[in-house]
């Protein structure tokens, strides 16, 4: 997989702030919106990636870890991060919708559900509606792309509305709407000098009964979180799996676990 820079796809200087890295954001939205490239192919692969690039850089936490990861793995940050932050994570909390919600009001172009509910798959779950009588298909918003009315959208909404959703649409149509799987969350703990140096290490996969190998990456750090794509639990009725997060815990030495249980027992 080719190396990517988020200052590079925004074309911005690794100093700039908040507001030039989003006037920046609006211009290139604007350049490479998809109603205005129908010919060129392209441009919507291009809109994909400033997506990303803005909803990293315009947070500050993202924003320090991806800087912290440059500063450490050089041209192979962008891989790093990826592995530690799923799509959804990385346009939580984003004004990316706002902002394509502006243009669409402003220019007449299409709005933030139809654009990424052709960028985003995983975000937007299609299906094909057979039976009784009906045929057609349509796609429900499951992703979690930042707020709508105030509340928030990550997750899909709330549980509850979820199953009526799911309920009804079988009770009308007789299908049932693609479920994607939970992600998982598990903790593993490594002696620092190999999270540093990096290599296989076996993880037993308690709810597949399974044996993984998983890569360390080179100068793992302590709290850092690894992912495995689609190795969560598995969707039902053609849903996606979910993924497996692995959090990196440092094995401490006995001596300082010694002297972690005397502090705690008796004090300073």
């Amino acid at each position: 997989m080719s190396q990517q820079d988020y200052y590079q796809i925004l074309g911005v200087d690794r100093n700039a702030d908040a507001k030039k890295i989003k006037d920046t954001y609006r211009e290139l939205a604007f350049k490479y919106h998809p109603d205005r490239n129908e010919k060129d192919p392209s441009s919507a692969e291009m809109m994909k990636k400033i997506n990303e690039a803005y909803a990293v850089l315009s947070n500050a936490e993202k924003r320090r870890e991806y800087d912290a990861m440059r500063h450490r793995f050089g041209e192979n940050a962008y891989g790093q991060f990826r592995n530690a932050y799923s799509e959804q994570d990385i346009f939580k909390g984003s004004d990316v919708h706002q902002i394509f919600e502006e243009m669409a009001r402003s220019f007449g172009l299409r709005g933030v559900d139809s654009i990424f509910s052709d960028f985003y798959g995983p975000g937007y779950q299609r299906f094909d509606v057979k039976g009784h009588g009906l045929h057609g298909r349509g796609f429900i918003y499951r992703g979690g792309f930042g707020k709508r009315r105030g509340k928030s959208m990550a997750g899909g909404g709330p549980p509850q509305l979820g199953r009526f959703v799911n309920y009804l649409f079988q009770k009308m149509t007789g299908a049932r709407l693609p479920q994607p799987g939970e992600n998982i969350y598990d903790t593993i703990h490594l002696a620092p000098e190999f999270a540093n140096s990096g290599g296989p290490f076996p993880y037993y996969h308690r709810q597949r009964s399974k044996k993984l190998v998983v890569t360390i990456p080179a100068g793992t750090r302590d709290g850092q979180q690894i992912r495995l794509s689609q190795m969560g639990a598995s969707g039902k009725h053609g849903g996606s799996d979910g993924d497996l997060y692995l959090k990196v815990k440092y094995k401490k030495p006995l001596l300082e676990k010694a002297k972690d249980f005397i502090v705690s027992t008796f004090g300073k």
